[in-house]
């Protein structure tokens, strides 16, 4: 029988192991002349992060504001080499010009765990591109303008919800508001479903919307367990199976597919376009078009759709009930357009008012929903300028709310002002230093529909840039 002493010098062997197993690559920046805060033992510099105590926006924002003159910040997730990129230039090669080497987002996709996980946002390249490019017609400006009365007929039904709730005398919670409003809309031009989150206080839609979202024990730990043990949550598939959502949604599209067909129905939403999809499978390239896969675009496109939209509608109140100077010109603008159409609004009228446009894109300079953008090297890369070179897997990511927050790029960032985005400051601000969709080839697919009021001046998408884009999604 061992004694107490081997004992010991086993779990000393087994801790030292394990100290020199997660120090080995904390010389990995150092080693390519990268700054970066210290790591630690076992949590790199991610220790907060692991235990919540702090949020990815403030965390970045903080590791940005500490090294905002370095073009490149070497952090570590765990024992894992991670880069933040600061500057604009080589942000611009990485999203763009050398998007081909840095194609994929470096997230996960858990398809025993979580069926839903291996949507658009988190497929590798390979299954990405073909998806993304059968399923971007959608958001064309056309095919927006063809949903806009049923928009309006959403809109009508929020009119006549606020009516009932001011006529209870109490305060109205404007974040769930929005969210009951885009759930509808959302149901409607892209499910042809009538969501009822307006009507209906216990919509399941909106229920399962909620629950996506809630902070509680099982979201945090499935996060957390995605973020920090990806291998071992996906090993345990079958023990932490997604019960609710996927079965659901499932469910949902395959029943609409159904419907449609035996009814022979034809609407120009994102189901028929599944439908198109699975009539067509040779068009996706060796791709297995299971119902599941099907689902998981649907699931993606709802709760993104939905959740971005909705929050940027209340962020957007809660400033103009802020700057009442703000409040007072945008609704002359809206007024004006109202009268001149004798009550009716058009597509063309909302694209056409320039000071909305700037209201919403200042509101995603303050809240953005995506805080960072995450890639992940396909191959080995030197960076231009500072000459550092990563190894293929390299995850980078990129801090958009502390760019947007930053004081020399934004001067008093935490003051809305949507004169910022006048066309001469727009001009004079580089195009990498605003991405509340991202920037090229993958971008926010939502970014499509907004490209009739562009962001920055190359972000207009002339044609010859479309062209680029699609030549390099080609080669990726």
């Amino acid at each position: 029988m061992a004694s107490y002493f081997e004992i010991l010098c086993g779990v000393a062997a087994l801790l030292l192991a394990l100290y020199y197993y997660s120090t080995s690559t904390f010389d990995f920046w150092k080693n390519r002349g990268v700054v970066g805060p210290r790591p630690i033992p076992f949590f790199g510099t991610s220790k907060d992060l692991m235990f919540a105590k702090i949020s990815v926006a403030e965390y970045t924002k903080n590791i940005y504001d500490k090294y905002k003159n370095e073009p490149l910040i070497g952090l570590y997730h765990g024992r894992l080499p991670l880069l933040i990129l600061n500057d604009p230039e080589i942000i611009k090669d990485v999203l763009i010009r050398d998007f081909s080497k840095f194609s994929d987002r470096g997230t996960h996709t858990f398809e025993k765990t979580e069926p839903l996980s291996a949507h658009l946002f988190n497929l590798e390249s390979e299954r990405w591109r073909p998806l993304r490019s059968r399923l971007s017609p959608i958001f064309t400006s056309g095919r927006i303008k063809e949903m806009f009365t049923l928009i309006l007929e959403c809109s009508q039904h929020l009119e006549k919800y606020l009516d009932k709730q001011i006529e209870k005398g109490e305060p109205i919670e404007c974040r769930e508001l929005t969210a009951k409003f885009t759930t509808d809309v959302i149901g409607s031009c892209a499910f042809g479903i009538d969501m009822s989150a307006m009507s209906d206080e216990d919509s399941e839609f909106r229920r399962m919307g909620r629950e996506v979202f809630a902070v509680n024990l099982e979201n945090i730990a499935r996060f957390k367990a995605r973020q920090f043990l990806p291998k071992l949550y996906a090993m345990l598939g079958y023990v932490f199976s997604d019960k609710k959502y996927s079965p659901f949604f499932t469910k949902v599209v395959a029943d609409s597919i159904k419907y449609r067909k035996e009814n022979n129905i034809v609407r120009p939403d994102f189901i028929n376009m599944l439908m198109e999809l699975k009539e067509h499978p040779d068009k996706l390239e060796n791709i297995e078009l299971t119902d599941t896969l099907l689902a998981a675009q649907a699931f993606v496109f709802f709760v993104a759709g939905f959740e971005t939209s909705s929050s940027t509608m209340s962020n957007a109140l809660y400033e103009l009930a802020r700057n009442q100077d703000v409040q007072n010109k945008l609704r002359k603008e809206i007024r004006a357009c109202w009268d001149k159409n004798n009550g009716h609004l058009k597509y063309e009228d909302i694209k056409g008012m320039e000071y909305f446009d700037k209201v919403f894109k200042e509101t995603l300079r303050m809240y953005p929903p995506g805080t960072i953008l995450m890639r992940q090297a396909m191959s080995d890369y030197t960076f231009n300028g500072p000459k550092v070179t990563i190894p293929k897997e390299t995850a980078i990511w990129i801090p958009v709310l502390a760019i947007h927050r930053d004081p020399d790029i934004f001067p008093n960032p935490d003051s809305f002002d949507p004169e910022r985005f006048n066309n001469d400051v727009v001009a004079a601000r580089h195009s990498m230093n605003y991405l509340p969709f991202g920037d090229g080839p993958r971008n926010c697919i939502g970014m499509l529909k907004y490209t009739g009021c562009p962001t920055q001046p190359e972000q207009a998408v002339p044609p010859k840039r479309l062209e680029i884009e699609a030549a390099v999604m080609d080669r990726s």
